[in-house]
């Protein structure tokens, strides 16, 4: 078994996705996801692409990403605006609520961690 997994889309099928319905503000975005490695205890990585669309966003993990093409406009409730593009990496923490614009379709590399679960 090998410990190195490298993260492409190659040999993965994506999953398809949305955001619910009461969270879209604008178009009809779409989500492809290709989730190449994951522990099981909450950490995750691969490749992420949206769609052209505005919806609203709620992180309750941690999440790493890193932009590969396209445009966005990711804004925080407090008002922040922050356009991301190809070459961008950048942290959303637990707790931040905004939204999420596609302007040109976007395709990211991510690593989720996600909080741990009361036992």
């Amino acid at each position: 078994m090998t410990l190195f997994v490298a993260i492409d889309t190659n040999g993965i099928d994506p999953e398809e996705g949305a955001p619910a319905p009461e969270r879209v503000i604008s178009g009809q975005p779409t989500f492809r996801t290709w989730n190449a490695d994951g522990t099981g205890e909450g950490v995750y990585a691969g490749l992420w692409e949206a769609t052209p669309g505005k919806w609203r966003i709620t992180y309750d993990e941690w999440e790493f990403c890193h932009i590969l093409t396209g445009l966005s406009v990711i804004t925080e409730d407090d008002g922040e605006a922050r356009m991301v593009k190809p070459g961008d990496s950048f942290v959303l923490k637990p707790g931040f609520k905004g939204t999420w614009e596609v302007l040109e379709t976007t395709r990211k590399e991510y690593v989720i961690h996600l909080p741990q679960q009361a036992g």
